[in-house]
């Protein structure tokens, strides 16, 4: 293997450390990972802005600055992706929407000013489905995001071209956003490490915020930022730079309580009792999801030491009341009016959301059921360290659809293989999507860990101590091989 795919493969905590040490240089990491992306991107799509100049000069700043001997942040000259539901200033951000196809936000998402003072290399804008209303990864602007492990298969969205590039070793991490599992969706049909923090603990501004831009606006009390990776220990480092309260972020609250580094050791979990549901008592999961989950949650018994039950928290399927929170938090009056006239550009599902004549009871029993699912889950957790689930209902499945019609014999609603993620979007509560296995046909599938309120760091802990007992980092797409890569 060559030098450059050598550095490819390093984790950022090792790529930081080894650039502040002069061992290589910034730009050298920066052309390394340029270099993949030209080569992987006609296959994969992941980047639907690159900003190749802006990385070389960062990357020049950084190694100027080292060689002065002056302080340097902790993900100095280390790559990064960023989606383009993420606002970044002076960088079109087209959200996958023809209506922004030339939007060059004013400003920096929080998480993108933290992640420039700690050095990090932007490589440009990931892709997504329009405006992030889809798990999955296509829109009526770029080239539809593909799956590195199989490219006739969509790697999850809405965070899809994150996915893509840390799966494809482009970046060793991006960052997501999960409003319904948006993280954790990619994570899992890419093989990745994919974490939700407590709701606040990550801040958002201006995305979810920002009243100027209709579709920008939305999804407020559901919202999270947050990192894909391949370690555990990755994810982490980057929610020690962008977790922390902001002024700008009325929902953002303290970290003071989380050591994010030190949780990413791996945690004795000898007596941990933990609940294991591998369908919410109602929810139709395909038979591989099932099998490959179900061998994942064996180790935490037989490996790890955990008293594991199947259990459930016992809600009926709260999907229609969780659209129905999207609906009320997005800005249907100046959506609506921003598709007029141009309604063969919009994404139908979409349309399908703007279209719809909303009550007042909709809102209202869309918040009730949000209540119901938060005080089950919290006397559910009592009894419980963690909830182990799968993260979705099936593998990956092809690109060009909003999720299979058919799941274990059952025809089913189009994102009902979304049933695991978005109900901890309902909750807030911490959780994180981790590589289960893999399919017989090669394919990855995630397994979702999820924490009591505010137990970030238990989270990470017990997601390093699945990592260290079944480690995943040795498997790698074929594609990587059959380019050279």
């Amino acid at each position: 293997m060559s030098a450059s795919n050598d550095i490819a493969r390093m984790d950022a905590g090792s790529l930081a450390a080894k650039i502040r040490a002069r061992e290589i240089s910034a730009a050298e990491v920066t052309e390394v990972a340029l270099q993949r992306m030209e080569v992987l991107e006609p296959h994969i799509h992941a980047y639907c802005t690159p900003t190749p100049e802006l990385a070389r000069a960062t990357a020049a700043d950084i190694d100027t600055r080292i060689a002065r001997g002056e302080a340097v942040g902790p993900l100095a000259g280390v790559p990064i992706g960023i989606k383009d539901l993420v606002a970044t200033a002076g960088i079109r951000t087209v959200m996958g929407s023809n209506i922004y196809r030339d939007f060059v936000p004013d400003e920096d998402d929080v998480v993108v000013e933290r992640l420039k003072d700690a050095g990090a290399i932007i490589l440009g804008k990931t892709n997504v489905p329009e405006f992030g209303y889809s798990g999955v990864g296509h829109n009526p602007v770029f080239p539809t995001t593909r799956n590195p492990w199989n490219l006739a298969m969509t790697p999850g969205g809405s965070s899809a071209g994150s996915g893509a590039s840390v799966a494809s070793f482009i970046s060793p991490f991006a960052i997501g956003s999960d409003g319904g599992g948006s993280i954790r969706i990619p994570a899992a049909h890419s093989g990745l490490v994919g974490i939700k923090a407590s709701m606040g603990r990550v801040p958002l501004y201006p995305g979810c915020k920002d009243e100027r831009y209709p579709g920008v606006s939305s999804w407020e009390s559901l919202e999270h930022i947050g990192p894909m990776s391949r370690t555990v220990a990755d994810s982490a480092l980057m929610l020690s730079v962008i977790a922390g309260p902001d002024p700008r972020d009325r929902l953002s609250i303290p970290s003071g309580d989380v050591d994010w580094l030190a949780a990413s050791k791996p945690a004795d979990m000898r007596g941990m009792r933990i609940a294991y549901s591998a369908d919410w008592g109602y929810a139709a999961v395909d038979p591989e999801v099932r099998r490959v989950v179900g061998e994942a949650v064996r180790v935490f018994e037989t490996d790890l030491g955990c008293i594991v039950e199947e259990a459930h928290p016992g809600w009926e399927d709260p999907a229609e009341q969780f659209w129905s929170l999207v609906a009320m938090e997005s800005d249907l009056v100046g959506m609506r009016a921003m598709v007029e006239g141009r309604r063969g550009e919009i994404s139908p599902f979409l349309l399908a959301l703007l279209d719809r004549k909303w009550t007042a009871e909709d809102f209202t029993n869309a918040n009730m059921a949000r209540k119901m699912v938060m005080n089950r889950m919290w006397r559910f957790m009592q009894k419980y360290d963690f909830l182990l689930t799968p993260t979705l209902a099936v593998p990956p499945f092809p690109v060009h659809m909003q999720g299979p019609e058919i799941i274990e014999g059952r025809m089913v609603r189009p994102a009902d293989w979304l049933c695991f993620t978005f109900p901890m979007n309902m909750t807030g509560q911490p959780a994180a999507s981790v590589p289960a296995g893999f399919t017989t046909d090669g394919l990855p599938v995630g397994l979702q860990i999820v924490g009591r309120h505010l137990a970030d760091a238990s989270v990470i802990a017990a997601a390093a101590a699945f990592e260290a007992a079944r480690p995943w980092a040795g498997r790698e797409p074929s594609l990587l091989a059959e380019l050279g890569l």
